[in-house]
């Protein structure tokens, strides 16, 4: 009798607590608390025909529990300074610096233990005195910050983390976890005020560096949820927040693993006053989940999932470090541009190959327009941006100066892209046998090389805006109604338009942004077609002056045959050539204009390309009766990829088997055309 009079003692508090708002939906306005006087806030430039905005939406910093273990102590006011043009040094100490600040940034660690894994680290913390944190003891005190700390590094990540965060705690913890409505609470190594205070340093951070005008800091952090074992393939999502207003606690993966669940909370939190997008990631490694064709529970979709999904997800990262998710050479094989930074292992399993379809955004969008025309929604109208995915805290976007995604991956060696030295095959013959496993070691033309993973990844990629301003309110805008593109890390600019009524507009109109939208739409719009009347589309690039001339334009149209063939389908139109060149109306291609690399010193040809590509264009297989989307790829000419340049700077033969040169480029978000008899 006396035990259960005990307990219910001690459990009293917790039933209390039963009763209050669940954290992650308690909303916080965390403007009041920002102190900053902006000096430029009573002055914004307003650009009615609206001006591009470059920045990444998609950044880890310390608090993140894989790039804390991989090496990375950067903070997130760091990483906003790093944005703004500051030097950063890390960990290891590389010096990373942009060539020119970006205008909007977005920290968004892991909502998943965020800014825990450090008490873990730190032998004085509460924390790690539980059983199971000896082995993440000091692993960031300074001897050993060093890449040859990569094996015992990728086993606590890989390995140790994923143990320990899923060890549950003792019958009190779990009830304390019960009436509070936080499934954490039950886990070991799990501290809710720890995980409250590196949310409210994330919120602080952008509200301290957010500059109205100047530079736009977002509020944002990443829902990390994958499918159970032994699948395990990952479809996370990024979430960046309208304005100042915030959750108390994040909604994580232990709130819901399913999209729909995240979805609903956003729509909650909308109810309540903060607004949000979610921003799926890495749809080329998600093993089809990211654009699959049906609820979590196996029920079709249909127009609620549709509308669901629209209201809070609209946008989808074209490109990133873990490579390209536009298309695949198996699901686009007549597109010679498919097998662009292609990244075939499975993200959350990276021993596994990831199924193309429902992975790549092109096949989504033709299937959005299926499902529309069932009448079913249509779930996939997305836009597109770029992002780094960076766990430095601060992106690589130049080729040339290309310093990893992580701390740990800041050297050649440890990236794959140049041979092993002699004492660093020697250091890992005298690992011990576990950690020599992890070496993941390969033997080529006599040479040792670590996994070609590594090698694999991109210097990628950033999102273009094109808003009125450069403030949260307008930028946010913009994203919703999809007027974004992704670029491979360069800043071109990309404009795409589309409208019935062009014929009096020239090219060379100082007016014609402004008659664009007033005649037309942008990209991420929607066009409706009148009595069959084919749209004519603008299409306009110009170069980044520190990147490669521009080879061409394309348009890439994808369709819905809703005949007795029901197939999806697709074509890739260049609609403008540099040098003088002509589109072949036979072949729809413009002649390769013969710009060169040279790979000794990655210098490029001069005398090629064009700082600017500028055209009208309509579809020479127009039929009004099918609704279809196009969308815009610009094509620099040839240049170096990173991993070339890894190896002239170590003087040794580039690495067999990858690619010497890229192409950057850009895309941009889809114009629907629909028949106004739909």
């Amino acid at each position: 009798m006396r035990v259960w009079i005990t307990t219910l003692v001690v459990l009293v508090p917790f039933i209390l607590m039963s009763g209050c708002q669940d954290q992650t939906l308690k909303i916080d306005d965390y403007a009041e608390e920002a102190s900053v006087v902006r000096a430029s806030g009573s002055d914004l430039a307003v650009n009615p025909d609206r001006s591009v905005f470059f920045g990444d939406l998609h950044v880890h910093t310390s608090n993140s529990f894989d790039a804390y273990l991989l090496g990375n102590t950067v903070s997130p006011s760091d990483g906003y300074r790093y944005a703004k043009g500051e030097e950063v040094v890390n960990s290891f100490g590389i010096s990373m610096q942009l060539r020119e600040p970006l205008d909007f940034y977005a920290v968004t660690d892991h909502g998943l233990f965020m800014g825990i894994v450090d008490d873990w680290a730190d032998p004085s913390s509460e924390l790690a005195s539980i059983s199971g944190t000896k082995p993440f003891h000091d692993i960031n005190k300074d001897d050993n910050l060093d890449s040859y700390s990569a094996q015992k590094r990728t086993v606590l990540f890989r390995e140790s983390f994923g143990r320990l965060a899923a060890e549950q705690a003792g019958f009190f913890a779990k009830a304390k976890a019960f009436f509070s409505g936080n499934v954490l609470d039950a886990t070991v190594g799990y501290d809710n005020d720890l995980h409250l205070s590196a949310w409210r340093e994330a919120i602080e951070a952008a509200e301290l560096h957010n500059d109205p005008g100047e530079f736009t800091a977002f509020i944002g952090y990443e829902w990390t949820s994958s499918t159970p074992l032994p699948q395990r393939a990952a479809y996370h999502r990024n979430v960046i927040f309208r304005g100042s207003s915030a959750p108390k606690r994040p909604f994580t993966r232990y709130d819901d693993h399913e999209p729909e669940g995240l979805w609903g909370w956003q729509d909650k939190l909308r109810a309540l006053g903060a607004d949000s997008l979610a921003i799926p990631h890495n749809s080329n490694q998600s093993d089809g989940q990211v654009f699959r064709l049906n609820y979590s529970d196996g029920r079709s979709i249909d127009k609620a999932f549709a509308d669901l999904r629209m209201r809070n997800e609209p946008l989808v990262e074209i490109t990133q470090v873990k490579g390209t998710s536009e298309t695949h050479p198996r699901l686009s094989p007549q597109d010679e541009w498919a097998d662009f930074e292609i990244l075939n292992t499975r993200k959350g399993k990276v021993t596994q190959f990831s199924n193309p379809n429902g992975s790549y955004a092109r096949q989504a969008i033709a299937n959005g327009l299926a499902l529309e025309q069932e009448g079913r929604g249509n779930p996939f109208k997305i836009g597109f941006v770029g992002a780094s995915d960076t766990h430095n805290s601060a992106p690589s976007f130049d080729e040339s100066n290309y310093f990893g995604s992580a701390a740990l991956s800041g050297t050649a060696e440890n990236r794959g892209s140049v041979p092993l030295s002699e004492a660093r095959s020697k250091y890992l013959a005298s690992l011990p046998e576990t950690l020599q496993q992890r070496s993941s070691l390969l033997d080529e033309g006599g040479k040792k090389y670590f996994g070609r993973r590594g090698t694999q990844f991109s210097a990628s990629g950033l999102a273009a805006v094109w808003a009125e301003e450069n403030t949260r309110e307008s930028l946010f805008l913009a994203m919703r109604r999809k007027e974004t593109y992704g670029t491979s890390g360069n800043r071109i600019k990309l404009r795409f338009f589309g409208g019935l009524n062009y014929e009096s507009l020239r090219l060379e109109d100082e007016d014609l942004i402004n008659n664009a939208y007033e005649k037309g739409v942008p990209m991420g719009s929607d066009l409706v077609v009148v009595d069959g009347e084919a749209p004519r589309f603008i299409v306009w690039a110009q170069r980044d002056k520190h990147g490669a001339p521009l080879q061409r334009l394309q348009v890439i149209k994808v369709w819905y045959d809703g005949s007795y063939r029901k197939q999806i389908r697709e074509e890739v139109f260049d609609v403008a050539c540099s040098d003088s060149l002509t589109v072949d109306p036979n072949t729809n291609r413009c002649p390769d204009n013969g710009a060169m690399v040279d790979l000794g010193d990655c210098s490029i040809s001069t005398d090629r390309g064009a700082n600017e590509l500028k055209v009208f264009w309509q579809d020479p297989q127009f039929d009004p009766d099918i609704n279809a989307s196009y969308y815009v790829r610009v094509l620099e000419n040839p240049s170096c990829r990173w991993s070339t340049w890894d190896a002239i700077r170590a003087k040794v033969e580039p690495r067999q088997g990858l690619p010497l040169t890229i192409q950057e480029r850009a895309w941009s978000s889809p114009i629907w055309v629909y028949s106004s008899n739909d």
